[in-house]
């Protein structure tokens, strides 16, 4: 829809830096941005040799929610999936705005969000899409749509129970409270604070670089499907990943790694 730059993406050693990139408008979310979110986040499914992926926002603000040209538009009715022409997902996410949170749970690797600065609305939601939030003690976090007559669409209602509990989730979403970057790992909305959460993010990254690709891989999809599935599913899944990774050649590496005290090669 336009060649202007929401998005930017570098990979290096296998980690993917993805960072949102209007830090003049506080990385607000416009038309431009939900699309250049889906895309990214569709080309980072497939990318080869991945192991990590870092979501972070440029200049001051990890993302300070819908843009207010966008909420304007939203006032007379009209809805930002009529701007964007993005071919139909393949998961449970089918709006724009809900595809733009969720295809970072869709990309088959961890995805660590450093959060700084706002969270707010839709851009707390996008956070969320993410296996990790590692957040600034004095980040602002809020999913704040109620105070604009709305309801989280992107995700939100459904994955923020997953993570605060229900009644937390009920507290957020009817008052649009804000919270702090330390009260949000408290109450398990963030994973843990960090001074310098874009560092720590990366620091995590290269840690989980240095394990067997198919073996976080296999972790991210069983963890996932625990959140979906009874129990009894879950642990014929966890038997099915297990059988496929022993004795497959990064399996054996990580195995003669650890016993020959050093570090793997895997491929």
């Amino acid at each position: 829809m336009t060649d202007v730059v929401r998005v930017t993406v570098d990979v290096d050693g296998g980690i993917a830096d993805v960072r949102l990139a209007r830090p003049e408008k506080r990385n607000a979310l416009d038309p431009a941005m939900f699309e250049a979110l889906v895309r990214t986040g569709e080309r980072l499914r497939t990318e080869p040799g991945l192991r990590a992926v870092v979501l972070s926002g440029s200049g001051p603000d990890f993302c300070a929610g819908l843009d207010l040209g966008a909420m304007s538009a939203l006032g007379r009715g009209d809805r930002l999936t009529a701007v964007v022409d993005l071919p139909p997902g393949d998961g449970p996410a089918a709006a724009l705005g809900q595809r733009a949170a969720y295809v970072w749970a869709q990309v088959p690797v961890p995805v660590v969000a450093a959060v700084h600065g706002n969270a707010l609305g839709g851009g707390l939601q996008i956070a969320l899409g993410a296996d990790i939030r590692i957040v600034a003690p004095d980040a602002v976090l809020s999913v704040m749509e109620v105070r604009w007559g709305l309801v989280p669409d992107m995700t939100g209602t459904q994955l923020l129970p997953r993570l605060v509990g229900p009644d937390t989730a009920r507290e957020l979403v009817f008052t649009g409270r804000t919270v702090t970057g330390t009260e949000a790992a408290a109450i398990g909305l963030a994973t843990r604070t960090a001074d310098d959460p874009l560092a720590a993010a990366f620091a995590l990254a290269r840690e989980i670089a240095t394990r067997s690709p198919d073996a976080v891989r296999a972790a991210k999809r069983l963890l996932d499907l625990a959140e979906r599935v009874d129990l009894a599913t879950g642990l014929a899944a966890e038997q099915t990943e297990i059988a496929a990774l022993i004795g497959t050649p990064n399996q054996a590496e990580a195995v003669a790694a650890g016993l020959g005290k050093r570090a793997p090669n895997f491929t």
